[in-house]
């Protein structure tokens, strides 16, 4: 066995796609609710091609690891279903929880690669959840809303966490007046983006001052 063949990321105690659809509908059958997560990495080719495979291998190891850590943790299902593509089913999981879930893992994979870049390289993760039987009622229909949704994490730049279009960062346990939500769309507006976004910021400014206290 050569040295490039011994180096590649193990998918031990991650499922393949074929698998992981089986396992996914099963679980569906017995309590037909829950919240997918899709993953993707970004910047994954570039890295690859700027520092070679092993740089990329690097960091799908990395990920690997806080995705199985997170799953073994909260008993849900992971699999591979590409090169850098990964999916979490996690049973009986509100779109909330699995939104609060998705952003953590993300922050503790974007620091597990940088801990293993080269200097100048960079690879983050962006995460689309989509929730049964809010946005779903099969596993058919649920891949297809997480896959949305994770189109719509990439379409904010990546490195973030997208929901399915037509949701927005403000769910049902955030409750805020209808004058607060006019002044975020105007200033989405102003600036260009979109109000999750904004919120995403937002949230990341609480979080650090709390974190200095």
């Amino acid at each position: 066995m050569s040295s490039r063949t011994a180096t590649r990321p193990t998918t031990e105690g991650c499922l393949d796609l074929a698998s992981f659809s089986a396992s996914m509908a099963k679980r569906f059958e017995k309590e037909p609710n829950g919240s997918l997560l899709h993953l993707d990495l970004d910047g994954l080719l570039e890295l690859n091609e700027g520092h070679g495979r092993d740089s990329g291998d690097k960091a799908i190891r990395a990920t690997l690891s806080v995705l199985k850590k997170h799953a073994h943790e909260g008993g849900w299902i992971l699999g591979r279903i590409g090169g850098d593509e990964f999916s979490v089913f996690a049973p009986g999981i509100s779109l909330e929880t699995a939104f609060l879930s998705a952003d953590r893992m993300r922050q503790e994979i974007d620091l597990a690669i940088a801990k293993q870049m080269p200097k100048g390289a960079r690879c983050t993760a962006s995460i689309g959840v989509a929730s049964a039987p809010r946005d779903a009622k099969t596993p058919h229909d649920l891949r297809r809303k997480a896959d949305l949704a994770l189109y719509a994490a990439k379409e904010q730049g990546g490195d973030t966490v997208g929901l399915t279009p037509g949701d927005e960062m403000v769910l049902k346990s955030s409750y805020y007046s209808a004058a607060a939500l006019g002044r975020l769309k105007a200033l989405a507006e102003r600036q260009k983006t979109k109000e999750a976004v904004l919120l995403r910021e937002a949230l990341d400014d609480l979080l650090r001052k709390y974190d200095r206290a």
